[in-house]
């Protein structure tokens, strides 16, 4: 179908298994080391991704506030995603046209290390209606994104992007000495 193109996020089902179906509206940039940018469905490998990223905000009022969340919704594996979702990082109360680190980081970074399988790692940035205090979740496993939304009024994401990551060969298993 020539004109139509198809939303990574869909066909990644990051809508679905984390967001709902929304309408991107603010640029959003994750670039890892300052130079490896994320793009839907790219791949990193783990030895890649040990540092947070710098992730850029577009907009253009330094009055307007968004949260980003930062999961994993197929830990501790694909196949069997119990975990589902791992937050990764939360950082709140970043300004517009600014960056993560102009924010409150709620929850700390914490680098991906998946050991089976290859995970999806989705980043989601939300519009706050005002400054606000975010408690940081009691633990990272089973978070839920949708609903952290919903309790803190965020609403639908205004932007959203994923890569995938899986073990890097050669890590773990039998050693020869």
């Amino acid at each position: 179908m020539p004109g139509k193109t198809i939303n990574p996020l869909v066909v990644g089902r990051v809508i679905g298994d984390v967001l709902d179906p929304f309408t991107s509206s603010i640029s959003m940039r994750v670039l890892y080391n300052n130079n490896k940018e994320v793009i839907n469905s790219g791949e990193f490998k783990p030895s890649q991704i040990i540092n947070q990223p710098r992730v850029d905000i577009g907009g253009d009022d330094l009055r307007t506030l968004y949260t980003l969340i930062m999961v994993d919704p197929d830990a501790p594996s694909p196949s069997d995603p119990n975990m589902r979702e791992y937050l990764h990082w939360l950082v709140t109360n970043i300004p517009a046209t600014t960056g993560s680190g102009f924010g409150q980081e709620i929850v700390s970074y914490e680098n991906p290390r998946p050991t089976s399988g290859i995970h999806r790692f989705v980043f989601a940035l939300f519009h706050q209606p005002c400054r606000q205090t975010i408690l940081a979740p009691g633990w990272r496993q089973n978070f839920i994104t949708r609903d952290f939304a919903e309790v803190y009024n965020l609403g639908l994401p205004v932007a959203a992007m994923y890569f995938h990551c899986q073990r890097e060969s050669g890590s773990g298993g039998r050693r020869i000495m």
